[in-house]
């Protein structure tokens, strides 16, 4: 398994209470976030990650380098800025053909990565869309789900319980091969919904924890969800 971790967020947002860091490198528990993330990758058995980086990248590939816990890393770095979707195609080029997951660097999901890979495979997908359950899709917007793939998306400012996008999306190879080749654009809104009808998602539902670090409040309740599981690296 392969992933391409998008690490290139300003974190404009957590600046009242973190330095000024890429997004990824906020302090969690005395160690990077991004830490925390490829944890659940080398965890999971992946054999190589693509840091899509940007701002400050100096400051990831110093404390990273090559390697974390013997999994190689490599390093697409934005000259400019290229959206979620550019960011993703120029690391893309750097990938092992075939399957593709992609991650979003200030999130963090646990997932069975493994169970979601062959489910994508047996289905033939050309995407599939890792979901979470939660109490409240107010914040999020929710997925419309039928069959196991995406049909909509449900605007934000609703309520109630729902499946939303959990920021994991696992590519086909034939999906790399065809992203739109503009420098930047949002993957999310040029590929996941402009394209929705003809790529037609798949659904893999997620159920450990989820949080993201995008403002203050959940940062501060990423350290002691997270801080709880310490280690050491």
């Amino acid at each position: 398994m392969q992933a391409i971790v998008l690490a290139g967020g300003l974190g404009t947002r957590l600046r009242g209470v973190v330095p000024d860091l890429p997004k990824p490198m906020a302090p969690v528990a005395g160690r990077p976030f991004l830490a925390w993330v490829l944890d659940e990758l080398v965890d999971a058995g992946f054999v190589q990650v693509v840091l899509a980086v940007g701002y400050r990248h100096e400051v990831i590939r110093g404390h990273f380098r090559d390697a974390y816990r013997g999994l190689p890393l490599r390093y697409a770095i934005e000259a400019q800025p290229l959206g979620t979707g550019g960011a993703i195609r120029q690391a893309a080029a750097l990938a092992a053909p075939g399957p593709l997951f992609v991650l979003n660097g200030d999130t963090f999901l646990e997932l069975d990565h493994r169970v979601m890979l062959a489910a994508h495979e047996a289905g033939g997908e050309q995407m599939t869309v890792a979901a979470c359950r939660v109490d409240d899709v107010g914040r999020y917007g929710a997925l419309v789900v039928e069959q196991g793939h995406i049909r909509g998306f449900a605007e934000k400012g609703g309520s109630g319980p729902g499946l939303i996008n959990g920021g994991t999306y696992l590519l086909s190879d034939a999906l790399r091969r065809q992203l739109p080749a503009d420098e930047a654009y949002s993957f999310e809104q040029r590929v996941l919904v402009g394209a929705l009808n003809e790529i037609r998602p798949a659904v893999h539902e997620a159920r450990g924890l989820f949080i993201e670090i995008g403002v203050p409040e959940d940062y501060a309740r990423v350290q002691t969800l997270l801080g709880a599981r310490r280690r050491d690296a």
